[in-house]
């Protein structure tokens, strides 16, 4: 049997956490360990419980969601998926800049949201759609220094053909599947060549290929 994925819900309002929780709970492969109303106590309970996943939100009394996910990353308690009412890009680069692995709004269908746990929980990024493009928009407004393009072009340089190409596919917001799709290859295949790339870039997950792919003009 496949190992649970441990999870922790964020959120101060106790009618959606035990809305989250109800539906999280016909998923065989996760299992809700706790929950908490805000940031401090999200702390607390990551540093108890060590959940794979913490889903968080970000407008909470005592200790807002951005807040705790720094110190949640900082201290390696657990990775974090922002769900947010909020549409905003400050909460969007806050988050990310504070390390969250993903970021849904709450409007997201639930399957999405389990897609996300499980894709975050296992050590990926993941951005709702609409999100990524904002990435994308935000992170290539400006060209890189001349360090950093000297950086880039000497990570880029490890980089086979194949992986080049997946990686201009990543930096254009597409998924595994859309990937595989694009250049006929099969989905493992496409997650191979990703975490290849995230290790030759020297990037934490997917956010970070997207914004180094747009700094070295490659997308």
């Amino acid at each position: 049997m496949t190992q649970r994925l441990r999870v922790l819900l964020v959120d101060d309002q106790p009618l959606i956490r035990s809305g989250f929780a109800m539906m999280l709970s016909v998923e065989e492969d996760l299992e809700v360990v706790g929950e908490a109303a805000n940031g401090r106590e999200a702390i607390e309970m990551a540093a108890t419980h060590r959940p794979d996943v913490i889903v968080m939100d970000v407008q909470m009394p005592v200790m807002d969601g951005i807040a705790a996910t720094r110190e949640i990353v900082e201290r390696e308690l657990g990775r974090v998926l922002i769900l947010t009412t909020f549409d905003r890009d400050d909460y969007l680069f806050d988050a990310l800049q504070a390390g969250a692995s993903g970021f849904l709004l709450k409007n997201a269908q639930a399957e999405q949201l389990v897609d996300a746990l499980r894709a975050v929980g296992h050590g990926h990024a993941l951005l709702a759609p609409e999100v990524t493009k904002r990435v994308i928009a935000q992170m290539s407004a400006g060209p890189a220094g001349p360090d950093e393009s000297g950086r880039h072009a000497e990570l880029l340089a490890h980089l086979t053909g194949r992986e080049l190409d997946v990686l201009r596919l990543v930096g254009a917001g597409k998924s595994n599947q859309e990937i595989a799709a694009d250049l006929v290859i099969g989905a493992a295949t496409v997650k191979t060549h990703v975490s290849s790339i995230f290790a030759k870039l020297q990037v934490r997950d997917r956010v970070g290929a997207v914004i180094l792919a747009h700094e070295a003009g490659i997308v």
